[in-house]
């Protein structure tokens, strides 16, 4: 097992992931947030290398052949990529290491890392996730239309993942995460992994 454990989150857009996943890293400062590759366009207040590495498309599919990604998918007209070596080397060193992906990545990443932690966000309702997308200002009509229309396929999923958190009061939610991530840090082989002094006396 790693000496890092990592913790995977996913949701349909407008659920409020990233607005959790930046609560949980306030909070619990032995998690960092791995840096995805993707080839869309940074919306407004994303700094490269602290939201995403945005990349063109070219520059995406050379890396992809390289095999340099642990995960990558096609979402909403865009590609993004996680980087495998440098994931690996930050577990590696006992960092707890945390991705946002759709469901998709989650799957390809459980095939590589069976042990990470995966926590889905479920909206309260879909005409609620359909509010939130349209108040955000940032998306076109159609685009809007899209999420709300891949919304329900990726909930799903929603039965593939450890822990679900309904975000219908996002305080409430935001102590479910807190409450996921220790749990988790709880589990026997993670104990044993992190604190082999403690569990010497059953070598």
């Amino acid at each position: 097992m790693n000496l890092g454990t990592l913790f995977v989150v996913s949701a349909p857009s407008g659920a409020g992931k990233t607005t959790l996943v930046g609560r949980l890293l306030l909070a619990d400062p032995e998690i960092f947030a791995s840096v995805s590759y993707t080839t869309r366009g940074p919306r407004p207040g994303e700094v490269e290398g602290i939201a995403y590495h945005f990349i063109d498309v070219p520059t995406f599919h050379a890396m992809k052949v390289r095999g340099e990604f642990l995960e990558s998918a096609h979402v909403h007209g865009n590609f993004y990529g996680t980087s495998k070596v440098w994931l690996q080397e930050q577990m590696n060193l006992g960092h707890d290491m945390l991705l946002e992906i759709d469901w998709q990545g989650a799957q390809q990443v459980h095939q590589s890392f069976p042990d990470a932690v995966t926590i889905f966000i479920m909206p309260p309702s879909l005409t609620e996730l359909e509010r939130r997308l349209r108040g955000r200002g940032s998306d076109d009509e159609a685009v809007v239309r899209r999420r709300v229309d891949g919304a329900l396929d990726e909930i799903r999923h929603v039965g593939e993942f450890d822990f679900v958190i309904i975000n219908n009061d996002l305080d409430t939610a935001h102590g479910d995460m807190l409450a996921a991530v220790r749990a988790s840090r709880l589990h026997f082989s993670r104990q044993r992994a992190k604190h082999p002094e403690v569990f010497r006396c059953l070598d």
